[in-house]
């Protein structure tokens, strides 16, 4: 046997397969199941039928199965070249299982390739005959690879295969020991930290399983981030709020934060506002409790913009307070002046002037005390316009002179130059044309070292004279 090994790799060196298979015949004595290709089989028994119509070249990775009915789950366990011929029902050795993963990485790339040719239904048979031979490894590596391929029939927008790749996650979480329907949500009970008494009986083709002797929380993690990966929503929520129930009962904050985190990012991605904000309060509720404050500011950043998006500008308004009150007691005045232009925003929504006019003066005064001349600029900008609004000319005039100061620190010539054109117009409004002739001609100034509206600039100084 030895030499007939060594006489079939010369002739596919490319094969790394073929080697280990020859090494595995040579395994009997440890209890091995040999996998045969027609040439060994023809070597080892001359009687033996050189070309088994049903048989493909089982040292091939690519080598596809049977046509399948297109109505078949593609998922289901079918026999497989790749696969050893089982004297009696068992797992397979480490050794097989070794074989196996070597021959399903390749299987993978192949079907990469495939699929980066532009060969859709190509990719697929591969796609899914790697799937169906990853149930014999471990759960863990079937999710793994569930949750990837799942990941590309988004990407592809292959609803069906999707279905199927839920279908199939669905069936190895109840193996984990959790029935599907129990959602630690409102009307449901949560899950039990026991396995139930009973499993439904193997399906005839399957690897066999037996009752876990506890719920595999760990798998059932994994089972829920690739529910995620899928965007298998419901099954996520579902599962995830399950794990989420056990890990509060176990005071396990770490797992508290992690699953909350995943719900969070699952309902903002489906806009889902009221219980993304849900989830981050509980997420603020358990950052206090375990003096995170990294996490209180994350949580308390979410919740502002969700309130936000979602046009709750009373409730933003309380996040962002409270963020900001965190921000002070850090001595981190960097982020503050942002938080507080939003916060005059939402009072202007609310038609509160006067709290928003609070607001833009003190985004303003943190801006400029930490050289933010950005930050300090817009806020000027937006509380003049809010003193126009409210027919306050004179109060908007002496926000414009501080605008022009903080334009001329920061070197921002087309700021002053814009300035002195909404100085000019309020001015012309206000039946003052000579101060708006001034204005105009500063901005000119301006322009023409600019070299930019110069022409508008000219136009408002005759309208302005007129």
């Amino acid at each position: 046997m030895r030499q007939l090994c060594f006489r079939l790799f010369p002739l596919r060196p490319r094969n790394s397969l073929l080697l280990a298979f020859c090494a595995l015949s040579l395994g009997w004595s440890i209890g091995v199941s040999p996998i045969l290709t027609p040439a060994l089989a023809q070597e080892l028994d001359p009687a033996a039928d050189p070309n088994p119509p049903t048989s493909p070249d089982a040292t091939d990775p690519a080598a596809s199965p049977p046509a399948l009915d297109p109505t078949i789950n593609p998922l289901e366990p079918q026999p497989d070249p790749l696969l050893p011929e089982l004297v009696v029902d068992r797992p397979l050795s480490p050794q097989e299982k070794d074989l196996l993963r070597a021959a399903l990485a390749e299987l993978q790339a192949q079907a990469e390739a495939k699929l980066a040719a532009g060969d859709l239904p190509g990719a697929w048979e591969l796609f899914n005959r790697d799937l169906r031979l990853r149930r014999y490894l471990s759960p863990r590596e079937e999710v793994a690879a569930l949750a990837r391929v799942g990941a590309v029939a988004w990407r592809e927008s292959q609803s069906v295969e999707l279905r199927f790749i839920t279908l199939r996650l669905e069936q190895i979480q109840q193996e984990a020991g959790l029935p599907l329907g129990l959602p630690g949500l409102p009307g449901n009970q949560p899950a039990p930290d026991a396995a139930p008494d009973a499993a439904p009986d193997d399906a005839p083709g399957q690897p066999p399983t037996q009752p876990p002797a506890e719920i595999d929380y760990d798998l059932l993690l994994e089972i829920a981030q690739a529910y995620q990966q899928v965007r298998a929503r419901n099954q996520a929520v579902a599962l995830y709020s399950t794990l989420f129930e056990r890990a509060k009962r176990r005071q396990d904050t770490a797992q508290q934060q992690q699953i909350l985190l995943a719900l969070a990012e699952i309902q903002l991605a489906w806009f889902d506002y009221p219980n993304a904000a849900l989830t981050y309060e509980e997420l603020l509720t358990l950052a206090r409790a375990t003096d995170n404050r990294q996490q209180e500011v994350e949580a308390l950043t979410q919740l502002a913009e969700i309130y936000q998006e979602n046009s709750q500008p009373e409730q933003a308004i309380a996040a962002q307070q409270q963020l900001v009150e965190l921000y002070q007691k850090q001595n981190n005045f960097v982020p503050i002046p942002a938080i507080k232009l939003a916060m005059g925003d939402s009072h202007a929504q609310l038609n509160r002037p006067d709290m928003a006019a609070t607001s833009y003066q003190e985004a303003f005064a943190v801006a400029r005390s930490v050289q933010q001349y950005a930050y300090a600029a817009d806020a000027l900008q937006r509380l003049a316009q809010l003193y126009q609004t409210l027919n306050r000319p004179a109060d908007a005039l002496v926000v414009y002179q501080l605008l022009l100061d903080v334009n001329r620190q920061s070197y921002n010539s087309f700021g002053m130059m814009n300035t002195y054109d909404q100085i000019g117009q309020l001015y012309q409004l206000e039946g003052e044309r000579a101060q708006a002739v001034a204005a105009f001609q500063q901005g000119l100034q301006i322009a023409q070292q600019l070299k930019y509206r110069v022409e508008y600039f000219d136009a408002q100084i005759q309208q302005a004279t007129q």
